[in-house]
């Protein structure tokens, strides 16, 4: 029996003293990737400019046009007549030397920031940026160093 063990455990480990030798297989190099240094820090602002978007509105309102001193006294009386049976001027207005009254419409313009343009330096070097809102005199900024890896052999 015992020779019976010694010959199953000869037999194998024979097999691998024989066998050819199998050469390793390259190793493949991998690139670790560092973990980012991050911090932050203040930079100086240089200029802000803001960015303006133009809205334009058109809305219909009352327009008169202004009453003109007339000449002689029957074309006040005319156009007085006129004034009234027209009905397009109120008593207010024609109070008021106008004539003419009307709905018309009119545009408006409208100008609201919608961004700024932030010039800025940190460390000697000069950046620009959009930011949604004026940072003031001075700009959080994030500072991250990597350090960039090597080319292969």
């Amino acid at each position: 029996m015992l020779r019976l063990a010694l010959c199953c455990l000869f037999v194998p480990v024979a097999g691998l003293l024989v066998a050819p030798r199998v050469h390793a297989q390259e190793v493949v190099r991998e690139t670790v990737v560092p973990q980012e240094n991050v911090r932050f820090d203040y930079a100086q602002v240089l200029a802000v400019s803001p960015v303006y978007q133009t809205l334009r509105a058109t809305r219909m309102e009352r327009v008169c046009d202004a009453r003109q001193p007339s000449g002689n006294g029957l074309s006040k009386v005319v156009s007085a007549v006129k004034d009234r049976l027209d009905g397009a001027t109120s008593k207010e207005e024609r109070e008021a030397g106008l004539s003419n009254c009307r709905m018309a419409p009119v545009v408006r313009e409208y100008r609201r920031p919608i961004a700024y343009d932030v010039d800025y330096a940190y460390k000697g070097s000069k950046f620009r940026t959009r930011l949604a809102q004026d940072p003031g005199n001075r700009l959080r900024v994030r500072v991250s160093i990597t350090p960039q890896p090597m080319a292969g052999p």
